[in-house]
């Protein structure tokens, strides 16, 4: 099963997004090095494609492949009323993809792709690039803080068009199989937002 189209598609659409040029901690990459050489500094947006195109690439070839289970969306009971409740599924069911690696400090970055229901009972798509910090909690258990990026695709918003975030993300559950938290703020003023969202990821490999 192909995790995305392309690896050229996932790369320009997570570089949209100007942070995931740290995601490759090496700045002096052979590349730049010989463009250094040659008198012919990239520019920033040539270095930041040119990392986040690495990125991905090294974790779409690398990566291990986990099955990602889309599950609940929790909405605030302050923000929301019980009618409006009443009108949305907090079910949010859908299936995803995703490749993880470690870096040298055993922390994790991953890209994903999944396929859910909203809220609305609308389709929801997701491509992401995730980074977390882990902290070992003995045996083969283990908690992680940091967060995903990438591109976000609902019925409700810009009638459907691809559009940029970033969220927190959380996860507690073994190096294999985790619990995935991720927590959409509330927005000002619209009454949008304040949804705790839950789902699992299951190595596959």
């Amino acid at each position: 099963m192909k995790l995305f189209n392309s690896r050229f598609v996932a790369a320009v659409s997570l570089c949209t997004l100007s942070f995931c040029a740290h995601a490759q901690s090496s700045p002096d990459s052979a590349d730049t090095a010989a463009a250094i050489q040659q008198d012919q500094e990239p520019g920033w947006f040539k270095r930041t494609f040119d990392s986040a195109a690495d990125t991905v690439g090294n974790l779409y070839d690398n990566g291990r492949l986990s099955m990602i289970l889309s599950g609940e969306a929790h909405h605030g009971r302050g923000t929301y009323t019980p009618e409006k409740i009443d009108s949305f599924t907090e079910k949010v069911w859908g299936l995803g993809m995703s490749k993880e690696l470690r870096d040298d400090k055993d922390n994790e970055q991953s890209i994903s792709f999944v396929v859910m229901a909203d809220s609305h009972y609308s389709p929801q798509l997701t491509a992401s690039y995730n980074y977390q910090w882990m902290k070992g909690l003995g045996g083969n258990w283990e908690v992680g803080a940091g967060y995903t990026a990438g591109l976000f695709s609902r019925a409700d918003i810009l009638g459907g068009a691809p559009f940029p975030g970033i969220l927190p993300l959380l996860t507690i559950g073994t190096r294999e199989n985790k619990l995935l938290i991720s927590y959409i703020p509330r927005i000002s003023g619209t009454g949008d937002g304040d949804v705790l969202y839950l789902a699992l990821r299951i190595a596959l490999k």
